[in-house]
């Protein structure tokens, strides 16, 4: 009896051994994936730090300068003001193919492989 069921106790056996190195597979996908994940979030953090430090000197540059040339620091500044304003109501317009439509390809990418 023990050699008609020893394809069985393989094949169980060999069963449970697949199913521990899918295990680990979908362990090492979804640390990979975070990992990315994280590591692009990371940089567009630090990049938007750097990015607003840049805005915020030309801002200030930008009401010098233009309160110099109309005579008026709060001109200059309302007139710097506005401007943000204007292209943060174009960031509002926008907001739907600039951040969704990018984010969400780019989630797929990480998450699901494109060779298989």
């Amino acid at each position: 009896m023990g050699e008609f069921t020893r394809p069985f106790e393989d094949l169980g056996k060999e069963a449970s051994e697949y199913i521990d190195l899918r295990l680990d597979d979908i362990k090492l996908r979804t640390a990979k994936g975070l990992s990315m994940t994280l590591s692009k979030l990371l940089y567009m953090l630090l990049v938007l730090f750097v990015v607003s430090i840049v805005l915020t000197a030309v801002a200030i540059g930008g009401v010098m300068w233009i309160g110099e040339m109309i005579g008026s620091y709060a001109g200059g500044a309302a007139i710097v003001a506005a401007f943000f304003l204007l292209v943060l109501g174009v960031l509002i317009l926008l907001r739907k193919k600039l951040f969704r439509d990018t984010f969400v390809p780019l989630f797929i990418k990480l998450f699901f492989d494109e060779d298989k």
